[in-house]
């Protein structure tokens, strides 16, 4: 038998008329295996949400999950909620909701209804919300959907004993399903607070039909009359997502595999409730190398640890896209624009994704080097304009200046901060010199060879970088050396490092002036370590 239902499903039983919400259409196919098939199909404009509970920093999970969400909502013309899931009032923090609506405004993704924009169906806070699940809570109960229960811890671990030792799969008995009104009425005047289970219709196997796994099957056994309202009179994340995404009106749920083993839970609510369920499609694990869960030791996983850490959003954005989505070719630097033109839920991997750091970091050098001078001044002026400014004026001497510095660097850093860290050190005086450089290029005779090149560059005019090349090339020629005995000693002592960009473009943009100083200042340096060592 295969009966349609257009918009809802039926209250009580399948074969029930249903109220059309929203142009859904269920088929649900009753096999005479006794196993329920359930296939979604949606006519109506798609609407899908992101509900992070704010138990922490929005973790690269997460992100890619909302990413996928905001693609597929933005692609099919449809509509991308936020939903703050903050119902476990221990963990929830106000601090952790806030980084979560802060890393939506830095990766860029913006939402059509949630928390500071509304929208038809807010509140956007499950914390907002109890006063309607409590109706609805009450809705099943009228309808005999759902039942207290008031067996004890110690009764529940017994049953599950029990069924350990029996080989199966442990379940909730029925021991409160068919408890009468007076026996009921008679627990409460005994002063127990019950749970509320939900009273789950019986079938062999339900058969959901997922848009990434393709046709899924649970067993009735992973499916028991589960608590949907806890004991404390707060609603259990099932019974508050399921209502929610009804109430809603969400036609697609995109979130991740582990959430795949709770679908058949939801299903059932979405039917007692009398609702469709919406489609469902569950992406991939991310693992790392090792296949391990992500943790600390795997580098940055959350959000705000790459921000710190100096990536750039449109990369970490193409870095989770790469995250389970395959773009059908060797493609890997995928822009924003071109994935909401690609993306296909039909693309996205049924296999654990696996998380590479240095695949992070080599795509966050691509969007450095890709990004005009200006665009990577203005993501770091906050953080240089401070140690920039002094000795570099008027300000379009200075921001000419610093592009200049920006050009020569940004093909070199994998960071930000690595980019910041080069523009600063041509302004502020070397304090210290890399200690392998100075046992390797700085010697007793470097420091004389170092006085000779500052002589030789006070006669360069203009003072650009072919100009003071040729005339190092000449001073390396009448000394008679290899040219690393000068270029080598001369970076360590105008940057304090080994390695950089070109030296005679580095010399360009710190000036004369300012490389005759450090290597003077240098000279002197080697020479007192010298006399200092001679002494002892």
């Amino acid at each position: 038998m295969v009966v349609c239902f257009a918009g809802g499903l039926a209250v009580r039983d399948w074969h029930e008329p249903v109220q059309v919400r929203y142009n859904v259409v269920v088929c649900v196919e009753h096999a005479n295996d006794g196993k329920v098939g359930v296939t979604f199909v949606s006519n109506s404009e798609v609407r899908v949400r992101f509900a992070p509970s704010p138990t922490g920093a929005l973790h690269i999970g997460g992100a890619r999950t909302a990413y996928f969400n905001w693609l597929f909502a933005r692609q099919q013309g449809g509509k991308f909620v936020l939903r703050i899931d903050d119902t476990d009032a221990v963990r929830s923090t106000e601090a952790s909701a806030v980084q979560i609506l802060d890393a939506f405004a830095w990766l860029g993704l913006d939402y059509d209804e949630g928390p500071g924009v509304g929208g038809p169906y807010g509140p956007y806070r499950q914390s907002e919300r109890y006063d309607l699940y409590r109706r609805r809570l009450q809705a099943l109960l009228d309808a005999g959907r759902t039942y207290p229960c008031f067996c004890t811890q110690e009764q529940l671990a017994e049953d599950r004993k029990r069924a350990q030792e029996a080989g199966v799969a442990p379940r909730y008995g029925g021991r409160c399903r068919h408890l009468s009104a007076q026996e009921i009425d008679e627990f409460l005047a005994s002063g127990q607070t019950p749970v509320y289970r939900l009273r789950v219709k019986e079938t062999n196997s339900v058969v959901v039909r997922d848009e990434i796994h393709g046709d899924v099957t649970f067993s009735a056994t992973e499916v028991d009359d589960f608590i949907i309202w806890k004991a404390d009179g707060h609603p259990t994340y099932h019974f508050a997502s399921c209502v929610d995404d009804m109430e809603m009106n969400i036609t697609h749920i995109i979130r991740a595999e582990e959430h795949l083993s709770n679908t058949p839970r939801h299903v059932a609510l979405f039917q007692a409730l009398g609702y469709a369920p919406p489609r469902f499609a569950h992406v991939p694990m991310i693992l790392s190398q090792d296949r391990a869960k992500l943790s600390k030791r795997h580098g940055a996983t959350s959000v705000q640890e790459f921000r710190d850490d100096g990536f750039l959003p449109e990369a970490l954005l193409n870095g989770i896209l790469l995250l389970g989505f395959a773009p059908g070719n060797d493609q890997e630097v995928i822009t924003r624009d071109e994935a909401l033109k690609g993306f296909d839920l039909q693309r996205v991997s049924r296999h654990s994704a696996m998380y590479d750091v240095k695949k992070m970091q080599w795509l966050n050098a691509h969007y450095i080097k890709s990004m005009a001078a200006v665009d990577l001044l203005d993501r770091l002026w906050e953080r240089i304009s401070g140690m920039v400014a002094e000795g570099v004026t008027p300000d379009r001497e200075r921001v000419a200046w610093v592009l200049g510095v920006i050009r020569a660097q940004q093909e070199r850093v994998r960071t930000l901060w690595e980019l910041a860290d080069a523009v600063v050190a041509y302004v502020q005086e070397v304090g210290e010199y890399d200690a392998a450089g100075v046992k390797k290029h700085f010697s007793a005779v470097a420091a004389t060879r170092l006085r000779k090149a500052t002589a030789a560059l006070q006669a360069v005019e203009p003072f650009i970088a072919p100009r003071i090349e040729a005339v190092y090339r000449e001073l390396i020629a009448s000394l008679d050396m290899k040219g690393g005995e000068l270029i080598h000693p001369t970076r360590l002592a105008i940057s304090g490092r080994t390695v950089g960009p070109s030296l005679f473009e580095l010399m360009q943009l710190l000036g004369r002036d300012a490389c005759i100083a450090r290597m003077r200042t240098a000279a002197k340096w080697i020479e007192e370590r010298n006399l200092a060592a001679n002494s002892e």
